[in-house]
């Protein structure tokens, strides 16, 4: 299978840190198969186009990241604490790496519709992450019983992406985890049983 090949890994790396300091548009196949340390022929026998392979950056690191989520909330028992493992563990991958978090909030959103929606296939198990988290919280009684899950998550999602987006804006100026525990007290205020 080719992403078990390491060429094909090394491409992925490649192409996250070109499309990060390029741009999509200005990042060529040639510059991407250049940093990769592979012929630019060598890109096509893993990828059909520039666009499959931006697809695929974002399945091979949004599969890793969501692994990993999945893996700290696991060791977490109250869905509060998953709630604040979620968030903390997202702004931390992306404070990592500066280029996956550049092509993730800034360079996958240029992109058009039919990609987009490649794209937001890949982002439904993360989604799926947040809705557990919800409805635990509401069987254990320490989220509100009325919430309507399908705006929670778009909620929770959304306050913790353009809090990254604005962390990339500012060319990361501050120290994006140490925002995780103000994060999770105004989300999870606006959650828990009163």
């Amino acid at each position: 299978m080719k992403k078990s090949k390491p060429k094909y890994n090394q491409i992925i790396e490649a192409a996250v840190i070109v499309i990060a300091e390029n741009g999509y548009h200005a990042s060529q196949v040639s510059k991407i198969a250049n940093k990769a340390g592979v012929a630019d022929g060598t890109i096509y026998l893993y990828f059909k186009n520039k666009e499959d392979i931006l697809v695929s950056v974002f399945e091979e690191k949004m599969g890793q990241f969501i692994e990993r989520i999945v893996e700290g909330i696991n060791e977490k028992q109250k869905a509060n604490e998953k709630l604040f493992t979620l968030v903390e563990m997202h702004l931390r991958q992306l404070s990592e790496d500066h280029h996956l978090a550049i092509v993730t909030q800034l360079e996958l959103r240029q992109s058009n519709s039919a990609l987009r929606q490649q794209i937001n296939k890949v982002l439904k198990p993360y989604l799926a992450v947040i809705d557990e988290i919800v409805k635990e919280g509401m069987e254990e009684n320490i989220f509100r019983d009325d919430l309507n899950i399908r705006l929670v998550r778009q909620m929770i999602f959304g306050t913790i992406d353009e809090i990254v987006t604005n962390w990339i804006m500012k060319d990361g100026k501050y120290d994006l985890v140490k925002q995780a525990p103000t994060i999770h007290t105004l989300l999870s205020n606006g959650l828990t049983v009163k």
